[in-house]
């Protein structure tokens, strides 16, 4: 099993360490064989080691589908124009959004990772507050399934493509003929699932303890039954907000901005309490691991800084060893 941490591919970001030897010791130190990198949006540093590299998140939108699908209408409605649109994405529609995922995959196989991540989900800022949802989960999923099968098809990729749950419309593995109709559509014999424990709680709002949540994410996984096979990573976390959720969606604030840039950024802080990425204090998630006997192990958490983030990590991988499920070498 390869143990990784979540780290923002951004120069401020390796910085904080002498060099990579410290970056090296650092993840000895909690346990880690190297890094689950995402692009922030400039060069990755020229002299990166790449065995340092194990996985890599492509890039994502939460709200992706309406721009794909040229939806010129809902696009206006959100945006204020298609123009607007087009600045936030950065790019003109369905071809532009298909190129930046590609340049991506090209980024991650220039780094030679074992595997990346790709978000199947659909949310607007709107639907984040209001949890009525614009699309359904088979519209999402079939829509995705279209832009992996366009993006994989005639290149021998060297990695593994696995796809990640959300809680919003999509991919939410709560429900085993949604996962059956995803895995089934992606003619790609490295395809896989990565398991987000802390999304798949989210999807379950009357949820009080983490002793609750790794029993509903088992619950989900033997539901699962021989499709849990294709599950080859987990993204651990925990995230307990369904009591923050039943008092704060529902309807739209009134104090949302009109700008979107503006209710964007209101809107973040507002998903960062619902999706929280807080370690696993309660060793009852190693029943949990121990079921799916994971490849890859991300520590995906949240944290101010890296180092920061290498102290949450030790947290989490202190509850796996009380588990039973690591064990000090």
């Amino acid at each position: 099993m390869y143990q990784t941490v979540n780290f923002p591919m951004e120069r401020t970001g390796f910085q904080e360490y002498q060099n990579y030897s410290a970056l090296r010791a650092a993840l000895k130190d909690c346990g880690c064989d190297g890094l689950e990198g995402v692009w922030a949006g400039e060069a990755f540093p020229s002299d990166l080691p790449h065995d340092l590299m194990i996985g890599y998140h492509l890039t994502f939108y939460p709200d992706w589908l309406d721009f794909y699908r040229e939806d010129t209408a809902a696009l206006t409605r959100k945006f204020g124009s298609v123009q607007a649109a087009e600045r936030f994405y950065g790019c003109r529609g369905h071809d532009g959004l298909l190129e930046q995922y590609r340049a991506d995959l090209e980024r991650a196989a220039a780094l030679n990772v074992r595997y990346v991540v790709f978000h199947v989900s659909d949310v607007s800022l709107e639907e984040g507050y209001t949890y009525c949802w614009q699309h359904t989960h088979e519209q999402v999923i079939d829509a995705a399934v279209e832009v992996i099968n366009t993006l994989l098809a005639g290149r021998n990729w060297p990695f593994e493509f696995l796809v990640e749950n959300q809680w919003w419309p999509g991919f939410t593995f709560t429900d085993p003929k949604q996962t059956e109709r995803l895995l089934d559509a992606i003619p790609y014999d490295k395809a896989g699932i990565m398991l987000d424990t802390g999304h798949l709680m989210n999807a379950c709002t009357t949820l009080r303890t983490q002793a609750e949540g790794a029993a509903y994410i088992l619950r989900m996984v033997q539901q699962h039954g021989s499709l849990a096979r294709a599950i080859r990573g987990v993204h651990l976390h925990q995230s307990l907000s369904g009591e923050y959720v039943q008092a704060h969606t529902g309807r739209l604030p009134n104090d949302l901005p009109q700008d979107y840039i503006e209710r964007f950024c209101t809107s973040y802080a507002h998903i960062l309490q619902i999706d929280q990425h807080q370690p696993w204090t309660d060793p009852a998630i190693c029943r949990v691991l121990e079921q799916i006997d994971p490849v890859y192990l991300t520590h995906e958490l949240a944290a101010s800084s890296n180092a920061r983030r290498m102290e949450a990590v030790k947290r989490q991988t202190d509850t796996l060893k009380r588990g039973g499920f690591l064990h000090d070498i």
